[in-house]
C-alpha cells in the first residue's frame, strides 16, 4: 500500500530534531539526530523508501545544504517560512521536539508555506550582492563615526569644500586636519583608514559583480541586460533582483510579486468595515531596499539620458516600449500623489511597488523568448 510520511525537523547547527506523522494520525517524536550528512542517509533508510518521504523544516541560518542533501537521496524536501508557520495563541511552551512535531502535524495537513529555494548560481550570485550590501552598510558606519569624531573636535570643512565624502573632502581631512596630541592624531588616521579601506572593498565586490554577471547562465545573464532598460535599473540593482527573485515566471502576476516583495498594504477587514495600514513588510527585506532605491529615479520627468541609453543598447524595442511606459506612468504616479500632500516616502512606497510590475512584465517576456530558443 503506497502511503505517505511526514517528517518535521528542527534544525540546528549540530543537531536535528526529528519528529514523523504517520498515515494513521499519529505525530511521534525519533529523537535528535547529528546534523551530518551520514546522519542524514541513516535517516532516509530508517524512514522507509525515499519516495514516500515528506520532509520539511524552517528557513534559517544553516542555509539550503539539507535540502540538497534530502533532493540527492530522492525525497521530496520543502523549505518553510518560518514567520508563516500556524501558532496557537495558548500555546507558551517551546522545544525542539514540539517543534518538529508541529512541523510534521502542520505539514501533513498542509497549512506550511515554502520559501523558493535557490539553485547553486543563483545562491552564489546572491552570496555575492548581499556581501557588497554589507560592505556599503559598514562603509556608511565608517563615515558617520569619521564625521562625528572631526564635529567633536570643531573640525569644520571650509565652503570650498561643499560635498562630503568627495575626493576633495577626503584632500581636505589629510592635509588640514591635524593634532597636537599623538592619540588624537592616531584616531584620526585610524578613521580615515577604514573610510577608505571601505571604499576599496565596495569596489573590489562590484568589479566581482560585474564579472558574475557576465559568466552567469545565459538566461540570468538576459533578464539582468533587459532589466536595465528601466530607469533606476542599473547593472547593480538588475543583478540584485534577479539574485532575490530567481525566475520571475513562479510568479503568477504582478499582483502576487508585489505581496511577495512586502510592499502592500495590510488590511484588516470585517462586515462593511475595512480599514487598511501600513505596508506588511512580509518577504523579502533586500528586494524592498532595492526597489525603493530605485523608485526615487521617477520624481524626475521622462527621459532617456546617456547612461540609460547605453543600457538600452540591443534591446527589443517591445522592451524599450515596456521601460519607456513605466517611465511616464511612474512620474505621474509621482507627481499625483505629491500633489495629494503624501509624504515621500510613502510616495515613493507606492511608486516602487507599480515599478514591480513592470519588472514582472520585462522578466517574464525574458524568459519566455528563452524558454523557446532553448526548445
Amino acid at each position: 500500500m503506497y502511503t505517505i510520511r511526514f517528517v518535521g525537523l528542527d534544525v540546528h547547527a549540530d543537531t536535528i530534531s526529528v519528529a514523523v506523522a504517520e498515515p494513521n494520525g499519529e505525530v511521534r517524536s525519533l529523537g535528535v539526530f547529528r546534523n551530518r550528512p551520514d546522519s542524514v542517509r541513516r535517516l532516509v533508510t530508517r524512514l522507509g523508501p525515499a519516495s514516500q518521504l515528506r520532509v520539511c523544516y524552517e528557513a534559517g541560518p544553516t542555509g539550503y545544504g539539507l535540502y540538497w542533501q534530502f533532493t540527492a537521496l530522492g525525497v521530496t524536501c520543502a523549505v518553510i517560512a518560518p514567520t508563516l508557520v500556524p501558532t496557537k495563541a495558548g500555546d507558551r511552551v517551546k522545544t525542539n521536539r514540539r517543534d518538529a512535531e508541529k512541523l510534521a502535524r502542520c505539514h501533513r495537513a498542509g497549512d506550511l508555506t515554502p520559501v523558493w529555494v535557490p539553485d547553486a548560481a543563483h545562491e552564489a550570485l546572491r552570496d555575492l550582492v548581499r556581501a557588497r550590501e554589507d560592505a556599503k552598510q559598514d562603509q556608511l558606519r565608517a563615515r558617520h563615526r569619521l564625521n562625528e569624531f572631526l564635529l567633536r573636535h570643531s573640525q569644520i570643512p571650509p565652503e570650498t569644500v561643499k560635498k562630503s565624502w568627495t575626493q576633495k573632502y577626503m584632500e581636505w581631512i589629510k592635509r588640514a586636519v591635524h593634532f597636537d596630541q599623538p592619540a588624537l592624531e592616531a584616531t584620526l588616521l585610524d578613521y580615515v583608514h577604514e573610510v577608505e579601506h571601505a571604499a576599496e572593498r565596495i569596489q573590489r565586490l562590484e568589479k566581482s559583480i560585474d564579472e558574475a554577471s557576465r559568466s552567469a547562465p545565459p538566461e540570468m545573464r538576459a533578464v539582468i541586460e533587459a532589466l536595465q532598460a528601466l530607469r533606476g535599473v542599473a547593472q547593480i540593482t538588475a543583478v540584485s533582483l534577479v539574485a532575490e527573485l530567481g525566475s520571475l515566471s513562479r510568479f503568477e502576476s504582478p499582483r502576487q510579486l508585489m505581496g511577495y516583495s512586502g510592499l502592500v498594504s495590510s488590511e484588516y477587514s470585517t462586515g462593511n468595515h475595512m480599514q487598511r495600514g501600513r505596508i506588511t513588510k512580509t518577504g523579502n527585506a533586500h528586494l524592498r531596499r532595492v526597489i525603493v532605491e530605485a523608485a526615487w529615479a521617477y520624481q524626475y520627468r521622462p527621459w532617456v539620458g546617456g547612461a540609460l541609453r547605453k543600457r538600452q543598447q540591443g534591446l527589443d524595442q517591445e522592451i524599450k516600449d515596456i521601460a519607456w511606459k513605466a517611465q511616464w506612468r511612474l512620474h505621474k504616479r509621482y507627481q499625483k500623489l505629491a500633489a495629494a500632500g503624501k509624504k515621500k516616502p510613502q510616495i515613493v512606497t507606492a511608486v516602487g511597488r507599480e515599478l514591480l510590475g513592470f519588472i514582472w512584465a520585462i522578466a517574464v517576456r525574458i524568459e519566455a523568448q528563452q524558454r523557446q530558443r532553448a526548445a
